[in-house]
């Protein structure tokens, strides 16, 4: 190879790398001055690196066969920024697609037309709006990752606002030991941001977020109001109580107006899967289940598949990551085999799963089993669907349509599609869609199909229960195109 083909190499690059380094600025100005959330085919720009802006603009070639060109996403926020734009959510990829298809031209006047609505909509006076107290009982593995993700969506004026944690406990050093483990995660890395803790108030200031600790043995010992919390939403991702009774201690708490639990929900309590029947909360809805990761990750894939084939029987065989439920080594537990070692051993176990995809769907009531494996790994999950279908297809048709639904349907934020015979479960971490169908392993064969689908089962769901505290908080954008 030549020096000048090797020089105009290296010249694009730098061209490309400078243009994605000054984007930087103009999506972080969209996203907290104008809370516009931006992303390229449904891959966020918030709080991205240069080269993970580019990655997201080589990706396109998968969807749309060439790769998208920095120049136009370039010019199409610096044209956004100008028209002074009002809260939504923009996929600057696929506007950038479309007008390239369309030929080029007037950027502004294209812009003017896509995204009419919000042109010159910012007002300074409105842009918060009255934020809405969110707290977090308890702080584990779930209660870590929803503080992070609020706390990076306050950045760009999200209503949602954490006020506290509540915890057991309350010994010297308690809080030291809780900042310690929201500022480094062994599986999900360490926290973007500062980390200050105020020990003579029991508080962590978290990126300028004021998180009050609180420390109780139960519901009933704390009165929100007196630290200054109103109208209150309860988080418990403690597990503790999952019926209406138990959870009706949150909201007898002064300061509290509704619970939402991060497990599957016991009695009459819905369990919500955001982008499938998050329509079915009502405001009399106090307590409502964010049902479970699994199902999280499976309900959106069955529902798009049973839309388009329809579905007459299936399994579902879940091989999930350990949790904190099991022990680290043999030792006594209630539930039969998860005493043995969670390290050393694939554990055969149940799901409610199968049977919960009923409360999400009732079209597919008493159609599936289920069935898991948990395995020693401590992130990032799969659910292997072997279905039997009511019309016939085959992979290249099946995987069509399922990348179609990742990237343009109502649900291309709970469905995301990779078609790669190289990645691995450790590639899903901090995927923050519900599930994740690997193309390359679907089977299909008239009526039969088998689908694989990974879900980070701490992180992805984590931000569909975030979702949920959107719905219910009225915190909705527009989203452009609208292709949803």
């Amino acid at each position: 190879m030549t020096d000048t083909k090797l020089d105009s190499y290296s010249q694009d690059w730098q061209e490309r790398e400078t243009l994605a380094e000054s984007m930087i600025p103009l999506i972080g100005t969209l996203y907290r001055k104008h809370n516009v959330v931006t992303s390229i085919f449904g891959r966020a720009l918030v709080n991205r690196s240069v080269i993970r802006i580019l990655k997201d603009h080589r990706f396109v070639r998968q969807v749309e066969g060439d790769e998208l060109d920095v120049r136009d996403t370039h010019l199409l926020l610096e044209t956004l920024v100008s028209l002074k734009p009002g809260p939504a959510h923009i996929d600057i990829g696929k506007l950038a697609a479309k007008f390239r298809k369309q030929g080029g031209g007037d950027m502004e006047a294209f812009l003017k037309e896509e995204v009419a609505p919000i042109v010159g909509q910012y007002k300074e006076a409105e842009k918060g709006g009255e934020p809405q107290d969110v707290v977090l009982y308890g702080f584990g593995r779930i209660g870590r990752l929803l503080a992070r993700i609020l706390v990076e969506k306050a950045g760009g004026g999200s209503l949602l606002r954490v006020r506290a944690v509540v915890v057991r406990g309350g010994k010297e050093g308690d809080l030291e030991k809780r900042a310690s483990l929201l500022r480094r995660d062994s599986v999900h890395g360490p926290f973007n941001g500062t980390i200050t803790v105020d020990h003579d108030n029991k508080a962590l200031i978290v990126n300028g977020n004021y998180i009050q600790f609180i420390y109780a043995n139960s519901p009933e010992e704390i009165d929100y109001t007196e630290y200054g919390i109103n109208n209150a939403l309860i988080v418990d991702n403690t597990g503790v109580w999952r019926d209406e009774k138990g959870l009706g201690q949150h909201i007898a708490c002064k300061g509290a107006s509704r619970a939402i639990l991060t497990a599957p929900g016991k009695g009459d309590i819905k369990n919500i899967v955001y982008g499938i029947n998050d329509e079915a909360i009502t405001e009399d809805d106090k307590i409502i289940s964010a049902a479970s990761c699994t199902t999280n990750a499976i309900v959106p894939v069955l529902k798009a598949v049973n839309d388009q084939f329809g579905i007459a029987s299936g399994h579902v065989e879940t091989v999930h990551a350990y949790t904190n439920d099991q022990n680290l080594i043999d030792n006594f537990h209630k539930g039969d085999r998860r005493g043995r070692s969670a390290a050393m051993n694939m554990v055969l176990t149940e799901t409610g799963a199968a049977k919960a995809v009923a409360k999400a769907l009732p079209e597919l009531a008493g159609k599936l089993t289920g069935n898991a494996i948990r395995v020693p790994i401590p992130n990032v999950s799969m659910a292997i669907l072997n279905l039997t279908l009511d019309k016939e297809t085959d992979a290249e048709a099946l995987n069509k349509y399922l990348s179609w639904s990742a990237l343009y349907s109502p649900m291309q934020k709970q469905i995301d599609f990779v078609d790669s015979a190289e990645v691995v479960s450790s590639d899903f971490v901090g995927n923050r869609h519900a599930g994740i169908v690997d193309g390359k392993a679907t089977i299909a064969s008239g009526k039969q199909v088998v689908l694989y689908v990974w879900y980070d089962n701490e992180f992805g769901y984590s931000c569909q229960v975030v979702r949920i505290l959107q719905e219910i908080s009225n915190v909705k954008f527009l989203y452009f195109p609208a292709d949803r």
